[in-house]
């Protein structure tokens, strides 16, 4: 009798090798779930990304402050330069200068105020047709700001005048506590220069939700404080009298920071030149006055170098004198081309120094 001869596969071989071509066949149905993670495509949108940790951002802001180390030191010797300049100068010069700032960062906002129109609203609450009042209001409690009191993070609720109401619902928030995050992240740059901080504190306004009509103005105000922090003659840092370029967002911290320093440096330049302008019309006027006598032409002359724009009866308070000397020299000056009237009313007159 024969032996059998082996066979390569027995009959579960067989069975085994029937069951994987079902399964292939299952798997090949399946056509319209998608392939492994390693298959996905390149051309794909990528998933949404968790929000950077505060550590992160941190760390991005003094990346950014090293790189631009030489900058910044620049910078701040010209805020020192114009701190010093102000500290030695007529009080009124704040005033002057917080109304220019306040008047070009109301074109970044889209309010679009003029320094005179703005003058007009402080001093005596006249509005021209065409000025909105929220408007108005806004941009002069940025002047009230940027000239004096507490600073943003003392009290940053009393600062921006936010209340919560009375009835404010439990859906609601809190102001306070969608501002504890952004004084959080700013007292841990503590350690960050001022201008870098407040670099940093304004981009980041927006995204801590502190943000509503008019932020931009808010967090421009803000910034501009923290940056001369430690100053006595500059209550703020201009950011805008040289173009708002500085202001705009985009880009990394490092970016962000360089279009800050830059912007903050023709800022200080530009108000320097018109602190310049202002002496120089102070020496010509009292060269011009000379002959008058009388304490009311240097007391208006001084009143003029501090203030922008002067009304009579807001000269007649200042100094002390009659209505009608306050008005006889001013009528003088503006014959001399030494000041200009602004409004081109009969009432409520107003008055430049013409540099």
């Amino acid at each position: 009798m024969m032996a059998r001869t082996p066979s390569l596969y027995d009959e579960s071989d067989a069975l085994v090798i029937d069951a994987e071509e079902v399964e292939q066949a299952s798997e090949d149905d399946l056509w319209f779930l998608p392939g492994p993670m390693d298959d996905e495509p390149d051309y794909l949108p990528p998933g949404p990304r968790a929000e950077p940790r505060e550590t992160e951002v941190l760390d991005d802001w003094r990346k950014a402050e090293g790189g631009q180390a030489a900058r910044l030191a620049r910078v701040a010797g010209r805020i020192g330069a114009l701190d010093d300049r102000l500290k030695r100068g007529p009080e009124g010069w704040r005033h002057r200068l917080a109304l220019m700032d306040a008047a070009d960062l109301s074109w970044h906002t889209g309010d679009r105020i003029s320094q005179d129109r703005l003058a007009l609203w402080i001093s005596l609450r006249l509005s021209g047709v065409q000025d909105g009042t929220a408007a108005l209001a806004r941009v002069g409690w940025a002047v009230r700001r940027l000239t004096g009191g507490p600073g943003p993070e003392q009290d940053l609720a009393a600062f921006l005048d936010r209340r919560d109401p009375g009835n404010l619902s439990d859906e609601s928030e809190p102001f306070m506590d969608r501002a504890s995050g952004w004084l959080d992240l700013m007292g841990q740059a503590a350690d960050l220069h001022p201008i870098t901080r407040a670099a940093m504190g304004f981009h980041l306004w927006r995204l801590a939700g502190l943000g509503q009509h008019g932020d931009q103005m808010e967090a421009a105000v803000v910034a501009a404080r923290i940056a001369a922090s430690e100053g006595r003659g500059a209550v703020f840092a201009p950011l805008a009298m040289g173009g708002a370029e500085g202001l705009r967002a985009g880009g990394s911290p490092s970016d962000r920071l360089a279009r800050w320093l830059d912007g903050m440096e023709k800022a200080c330049l530009t108000a320097m030149r018109h602190l310049d302008d202002i002496e120089a019309w102070s020496a010509r006027a009292e060269a011009e006055m000379i002959t008058l006598s009388g304490k009311t032409p240097p007391a208006l002359r001084a009143v003029l170098t501090e203030w922008q724009l002067v009304s009579a009866p807001m000269a007649e308070a200042l100094t002390g004198a009659s209505r009608a000397a306050v008005q006889r020299n001013l009528a003088w000056m503006q014959e001399r081309g030494l000041i200009r009237e602004v409004t081109g009313q009969g009432r409520f007159r107003m008055w430049k120094a013409t540099n």
